[in-house]
């Protein structure tokens, strides 16, 4: 399966590229640093500018969270969650880290395919 990424939008010309690139992308967004084995709040938004549709045949289907190669947390999500208009999937996840984090987030968009976050590493302290 191709996983798409995010590129740097300031750097492309078209804004139809901009939008088609940022809407689908995933942005994780939490604190630098963490307490060993206190909870821990991750945010994953899709699309930070650009609002991704919420139709019956093109959506936002399921948001992951990983830690490097170990598969954290999902959400899955249906047709209509946004009122069936365009918006921004965003969930919260809370985890508890016992070790230096490697924060990425995937996004699955029904017509556009899977599309990775850059990572977001977080350090852990005692």
């Amino acid at each position: 399966m191709k996983i798409n990424r995010y590129e740097d939008i300031s750097q492309i010309d078209r804004e139809a590229k901009k939008d088609y690139i940022d809407r689908h992308s995933a942005f994780v967004h939490c604190a630098d640093t963490a307490k060993k084995g206190e909870k821990f709040r991750v945010t994953v938004k899709v699309g930070e500018e650009y609002p991704h549709p919420d139709d019956f045949d093109h959506y936002i289907s399921y948001v992951q969270l990983w830690n490097g190669e170990t598969f954290l947390a999902e959400a899955h999500f249906t047709p209509g969650v946004l009122g069936n208009m365009a918006g921004h999937v965003e969930v919260d996840f809370n985890i508890v880290p016992t070790k230096k984090l490697k924060l990425t987030a995937m996004a699955y968009c029904t017509k556009h395919g899977l599309w990775q976050s850059d990572e977001k590493v977080v350090e852990v302290s005692e």
